[in-house]
């Protein structure tokens, strides 16, 4: 952002809401593939996942390509979309875990594809990336730790604080699909407050009114906001439509890769179209553009900048990325070019590089599926691994 004074809007989707549903099941597959491989003995880094899903009342449709051991079953998977249903809280007539008709239309992954990305096959001895694109990253000082845009950030937090209301605190008249859109104004560069808050929550209590509904959940707003963001000015909408019912799957479809934005950065900087979720880490679409948010939050974290935008760009079948930009303010002493050539020194972007170097090749993507999947905390077992700082010193010896 070039500007110093401005609002902006982002926005949340929870892990009820049917896109939502779909990418759980989606990351589910891939790391159900990752889960057995590793169990029998397969060699990870063959492993390749690709599964779309399409939910509806009553119905979960999972379709794509894969390739890995042979304990992964239709039935297996199956079995795994319904515990991810159920684990979401979906037990209503229009969409229930036990009763949903779950179809599994997976198939091998197809020879010309493999024959790009398999390391020695192809026209490429390398492996090469699973499909041409462009990926973003993205990291701005907004948020300390998280180093996220303030907006989709505490967008995310929201909805985060309703699941657990309703998960772990009795708050049972919550349904689990919910929307959330915040707007912060900035001063200086600086996020200062919270403008207007948009959510709309399905409740289960159908008595309830739009009323009803924003006195129990500003509470849960103002436990996630900054102290003095939310002020006498500030404009709420909360279920503004009135009821809200019905709603996951039931109310509306859902489809694995449809909230991009929601999953990256709010809007606040670029997207380069391919989606996150069903897709192993061959797929450049997510490894890549986990490489770029694990960069700019390195460099942000080193006081290289604000804020950093990074983009890369790959051909299918080919390891090297095609072209690396770095985008910082125009007054910022450390120019774009320099930071450039930074990131050739300090980590390998091939996908095997990135799969290496960020430890890609485990179970760790149903974690992803909701409330982003940047500004995470990273695991023990190795989610969120690009969330890690352990660049920084790296980098201030190299500048």
């Amino acid at each position: 952002m070039s500007r110093q004074s401005y609002e902006f809007t982002s926005e949340s989707v929870s892990e009820g809401h049917p896109d939502k549903v779909a990418d759980r099941i989606s990351d589910e597959v891939v790391d159900l593939y990752f889960r057995e491989a590793l169990k029998e003995g397969m060699d990870p880094w063959q492993v390749r996942v690709a599964a779309e899903t399409l939910t509806t009342t009553n119905k979960v449709v999972i379709a794509g390509e894969t390739r890995g051991p042979s304990s992964v079953t239709p039935e297996r998977i199956e079995a795994l979309a319904r515990e991810a249903i159920k684990d979401i809280g979906y037990e209503q007539d229009g969409f229930h875990w036990k009763h949903a008709d779950v179809q599994v239309l997976l198939h091998p992954q197809s020879v010309d594809i493999a024959q790009g990305v398999d390391s020695g096959s192809g026209l490429h001895s390398e492996e090469g990336a699973g499909d041409q694109g462009i990926m973003f990253g993205y990291a701005s000082q907004d948020v300390p730790g998280a180093l996220m845009p303030a907006p989709v950030h505490y967008s995310h937090k929201i909805l985060e604080r309703l699941a657990k209301a309703r998960k772990e605190e009795g708050q049972d008249w919550l349904g689990p699909d919910s929307k959330s859109q915040v707007t912060v104004r900035y001063h200086n560069g600086r996020p200062v407050e919270a403008t207007a808050i948009v959510l709309s929550t399905q409740h289960l209590d159908a008595s309830l009114d739009s009323r009803a509904i924003a006195e129990r959940v500003k509470p849960y707003i103002e436990d996630v906001l900054p102290m003095g963001w939310l002020t006498d000015n500030t404009v709420y909408h909360i279920n503004p439509t009135g009821k809200f019912v019905i709603g996951g799957p039931d109310g509306d479809a859902g489809l694995t890769g449809r909230k991009i934005i929601v999953d990256t950065y709010g809007g606040m900087a670029p997207h380069g179209g391919g989606a996150f979720s069903g897709k192993d880490p061959t797929k450049v679409d997510r490894s890549a553009a986990y490489a770029t948010r694990y960069l700019a939050k390195n460099l942000v974290a080193a006081g290289v900048a604000p804020w950093v935008e990074i983009q890369v760009s790959y051909a299918i079948g080919v390891a090297a990325p095609t072209s690396i930009y770095v985008n910082v303010d125009d007054n910022n002493p450390i120019k774009g070019d320099r930071i450039e050539t930074l990131i050739r020194q300090i980590m390998d972007l091939t996908p095997r590089g990135i799969r290496k170097h960020l430890d890609l090749n485990k179970p760790i993507y149903s974690p992803t599926a909701a409330y982003g999947h940047f500004g995470r905390t990273p695991g023990d077992k190795g989610e969120f691994s690009w969330e890690r700082v352990d660049l920084v010193d790296e980098i201030k010896a190299k500048l």
